[in-house]
């Protein structure tokens, strides 16, 4: 249907409190006024954001990691990804940054593949997804891992192999999840070249 999208909003609040707030994320709790003009309460997760990068090879394969998330007790494949942290950075340089991280890897062309909220109706965490192609191994040393990157594996695997896991459900990681559906919908329909530049717009996260 024409004319169908997400608007920004924002209801009446009272009362709004931090009653935590860790390393990256905390939790805000908040009276939101209802339609009817009651009052409930409403808590979620302040997240600073995150940028992902579903990286395609010539061969029409996707760069994968694997590595443990403690929280939900899995060895998850997921995309290179990482936080935007670094106050007022353009969410590509953060992009570029983990691909070379995570994978010590380089991309001749970005695009703008998806973005998304992760769970809207308990954080505010958002998402860009960008799509890298024209990869080469980057210059330099590798960058030192730390923490859960210590036993990162990498894999190439066919795109349509992925789609089969994720519909099989053999993966649960949301950015690999939606990257690859994105992907395969934007193959399917107007081509790469019609998804949106690298520095497109981003109202979630300004920049």
């Amino acid at each position: 249907m024409a004319g169908i999208h997400d608007v920004a909003e924002e209801w009446d609040v009272r009362d709004g409190s931090t009653p935590f707030r860790g390393k990256v994320t905390g939790v805000r709790s908040e009276q939101v006024r209802m339609p009817d003009g009651s009052w409930a309460q409403r808590d979620y997760q302040l997240h600073p954001g995150s940028v992902a990068v579903l990286a395609l090879d010539e061969e029409g394969r996707v760069l994968t990691l694997r590595q443990y998330r403690h929280p939900v007790r899995h060895r998850l494949w997921e995309l290179p990804a990482g936080l935007l942290d670094v106050p007022g950075e353009n969410p590509l340089h953060a992009a570029q940054r983990e691909l070379f991280e995570e994978a010590h890897c380089k991309a001749g062309q970005w695009r703008v593949l998806v973005d998304f909220y992760t769970s809207p109706g308990g954080s505010d965490e958002a998402v860009r997804i960008f799509l890298a192609t024209d990869l080469s191994e980057a210059d330099g040393d590798r960058y030192e891992a730390h923490g859960e990157e210590l036993e990162i594996e990498a894999a190439r695997v066919p795109r349509e192999e992925l789609v089969r896991l994720v519909l099989a459900g053999e993966l649960h990681n949301p950015t690999l999840v939606t990257g690859v559906l994105a992907l395969t919908a934007a193959l399917a329909g107007e081509g790469l070249d019609a998804l949106r530049p690298a520095d497109a717009q981003w109202a979630a996260r300004p920049y």
